[in-house]
């Protein structure tokens, strides 16, 4: 039978999409005492979780139903999703064949695969998953809720820091991000000199980054990556880590900016010496922070 540990219930269950983002999160639970529960995305998760978590199973992205059934039948009542899912499959030929949806899925999903009357936004189509998990007596909240050390803090994380220049290409590079995440089309956009030199869409913010490297063969931009300003922080939340950091090398961006409080660092001492020994500086801000002035700023990554 599950236990209470504070006011949060001792049996949580786990989506786990693709990345180091559930192992952390698993890992965080288990520390706190927590049992794990976890549905393990096939082609996403990372088998290292059937040795984390307490009860695992795979399950095929579009098998909700299932997902369901095997948290209710391990007692949960809480869980949370943690981890990309690849949405790109979505737009392959005969997906549908492919994912097979389940009864419980092509339920709920009837309005955006089949009357196509809800679009294919990402927080359409997360919220009806949570929706789809509610309904089944499965509340779905936030990761961070579980590990909130790994929000992002305020300030400059790096040793180098921005220009006055370049920190005029943050403010233009936040401002567009934000647009972007209102419209929610990506979390990610790259700049320089004040000009958009890629958007963040379907193809995820690695992808992003690495064509506005193929466009700017001068390196040296801007990547500013932020939570929307409807951000549900169940789903969906902005996440950086190493990788993040050896695109941008590989791309020749020189700063990255992400929103503090609301974004999260996987392995953060480690993403922050990658960080340095590539000469990349990494910003936290917030929308009040954005506007400040940049006087302060004296260390330049310019050149």
């Amino acid at each position: 039978m599950s236990i209470a540990i504070g006011n949060k219930p001792a049996r949580i269950g786990l989506i786990a999409g693709w990345g180091r983002y559930p192992i952390t999160v698993a890992k965080a639970l288990r520390s706190s005492g927590h049992e794990v529960i976890c549905c393990g995305i096939k082609g996403h998760a990372d088998e290292s979780l059937a040795e984390i978590c307490n009860e695992f199973k795979w399950f095929g992205m579009a098998k909700l139903g299932g997902q369901l059934k095997f948290l209710r039948r391990h007692g949960v009542s809480d869980a949370t999703m943690a981890g990309k899912i690849f949405k790109t499959l979505l737009f392959q030929k005969f997906h549908l064949i492919r994912h097979l949806p389940d009864l419980t899925c092509l339920r709920h999903f009837w309005p955006v695969y089949v009357s196509k009357t809800k679009d294919r936004k990402d927080d359409t189509m997360l919220t009806i998953v949570t929706e789809l998990f509610g309904a089944g007596g499965v509340n779905m909240v936030p990761a961070t809720d579980f590990a909130p050390e790994l929000l992002a803090s305020e300030g400059v994380l790096t040793s180098l820091q921005p220009s006055q220049n370049q920190f005029k290409d943050i403010q233009f590079a936040w401002t567009l991000a934000k647009q972007m995440g209102l419209l929610d089309v990506g979390q990610s956009v790259a700049v320089k000199g004040r000009a958009v030199l890629a958007v963040e869409a379907v193809e995820g913010t690695d992808e992003c980054i690495r064509r506005a490297g193929n466009l700017c063969s001068g390196g040296n931009f801007i990547v500013a990556k932020v939570a929307k300003p409807q951000q549900d922080m169940r789903f969906d939340v902005p996440t950086v880590g190493i990788s993040t950091i050896e695109t941008m090398q590989e791309s020749g961006a020189s700063i990255l900016c992400i929103e503090a409080g609301k974004t999260i660092i996987l392995d953060e001492p480690e993403f922050i010496a990658a960080a340095n020994n590539a000469r990349i500086a990494v910003l936290s801000l917030t929308d009040d922070s954005i506007q400040l002035s940049q006087n302060e700023h004296r260390p330049s990554i310019d050149g």
